[in-house]
């Protein structure tokens, strides 16, 4: 699948606040997973993700960052209008 293929997705606004939630633990998560690579440490119940290093942990935390600025923005630009 291309990935600069850009699509149009309809959905709630309720449905759309549910996405960036699952989108920012998802963000946390890997956050969190860098922060374990480097320190050795992770918050109590925390569930460490699978990767190979603190920076690959960042990265997936950067790129899921992205995509709720994403879908911050156009959801802002819609309210506006």
């Amino acid at each position: 699948m291309p990935h600069d293929k850009e699509y149009v997705i309809r959905l709630s606004g309720l449905d759309l606040g549910q996405l960036i939630d699952g989108l920012e633990a998802r963000a946390t998560a890997w956050r969190l997973t860098a922060t374990y690579h480097e320190t050795g440490e992770a918050p109590d119940g925390f569930v460490i993700e699978e990767c190979n290093d603190a920076e690959e942990a960042r990265r997936l935390a950067s790129h899921y960052l992205r995509i709720i600025d994403q879908l911050v923005m156009q959801r802002a630009a819609q309210d506006a209008a």
